[in-house]
């Protein structure tokens, strides 16, 4: 079957070639990948010279298709049915194998592009969410807002009664989080707390900043580094602001639950018009090494959706 692989060049990071059908597991399906999305932590994988990623890893965490062989042990979805995945690896290809338990059947109100935005991004903002707690009339402010992750926490966030402050470079990034009610700001400076609770995703100078906006006893919850620059804390200057809070970290995948009830959540929002996924990139997977460039360097709002075959 054919398959993106990885090149290990920073510039042209993975190229169509052939590889073996993969052998699922008792408990896997055999997909047919119709769409994928691609995601900043995919592309920085890729593009990172040293350690680089294994000579056995491929990408390919969030794919959208048809079952064509459902698991042997019984579980999951059927033959013949569409369904939205989240396996480990290996989704930039004609055919992945799936685990059940990261496998959601899909409606027929929902494609397979807007299903394949879902997976990494959708679940980060359904589960962040959830971590924060009750969130109704309360300011939240999101830094780095203008990803997939960033819209769909918006709109869930605003849904659940948040008063959200999103930063984003530009007025075009934060258009469509606007359009969903955000307060949008494309500094810091003006972003009016305090706040009840932040969610930093950048790092560098932003995580300090972000944090003096804290109100006291508020809760910041880091959970990424776009920038890629480690974040700087100082405890003096932070008791010029908050003077007391909670700082946690937070990564999508450190929960006890499967993965399916989450995706099955997700693709019932979307069916009922409650949860709209941003694509700012559409294209045939033969485009996918530009749109890694593209993604890396910040010139895609939302998510990138790849599709296999159309």
């Amino acid at each position: 079957m054919k398959a993106l692989l990885p090149t290990g060049r920073p510039d042209d990071m993975v190229v169509l070639g052939d590889t073996e059908e993969p052998r699922p597991a008792s408990d896997e399906a055999l997909v047919k990948v119709e769409a994928f999305s691609v995601n900043r932590g995919e592309v920085f994988r890729l593009y990172s010279p040293q350690p680089g990623p294994r000579p056995d890893w491929r990408p390919g965490k969030d794919i959208a298709g048809l079952v064509v062989q459902a698991a042997a042990d019984g579980s999951g979805p059927r033959a013949g049915q569409r369904v939205v995945g989240h396996p480990p690896g290996g989704g930039w290809a004609e055919y992945a194998a799936v685990g059940t338990d990261a496998l959601a059947v899909l409606p027929d109100g929902v494609s397979s592009i807007r299903a394949a935005a879902l997976p990494l991004a959708g679940l980060t903002a359904l589960r962040l969410l959830r971590t924060t707690g009750c969130v109704s009339g309360h300011p939240l402010l999101l830094t780095g807002a203008s990803g997939g992750v960033g819209h769909y926490l918006t709109e869930l966030a605003i849904g659940a009664g948040a008063e959200v402050t999103a930063v984003t470079a530009t007025p075009e990034r934060g258009k469509r989080l606007a359009e969903f009610g955000a307060t949008v700001v494309h500094d810091l400076a003006d972003a009016r707390g305090p706040f009840h609770t932040v969610l930093e995703s950048v790092g560098g100078a932003s995580t300090a900043r972000a944090l003096s906006l804290l109100r006291p006893r508020g809760t910041l919850i880091w959970f990424g580094q776009a920038s890629r620059e480690p974040a700087e804390l100082s405890f003096f200057e932070f008791f010029k602001g908050p003077r007391s809070g909670t700082v946690r970290h937070f990564h999508y995948e450190h929960f006890d639950e499967a993965f399916a009830p989450d995706l099955a959540a997700l693709v019932r929002l979307v069916a009922n018009d409650r949860l709209h996924p941003e694509i700012g990139r559409l294209c045939g997977w033969q485009d996918t090494a530009a749109t890694l460039n593209d993604l890396r360097d910040r010139r895609i709002t939302g998510n990138a959706v790849l599709t296999i075959g159309q």
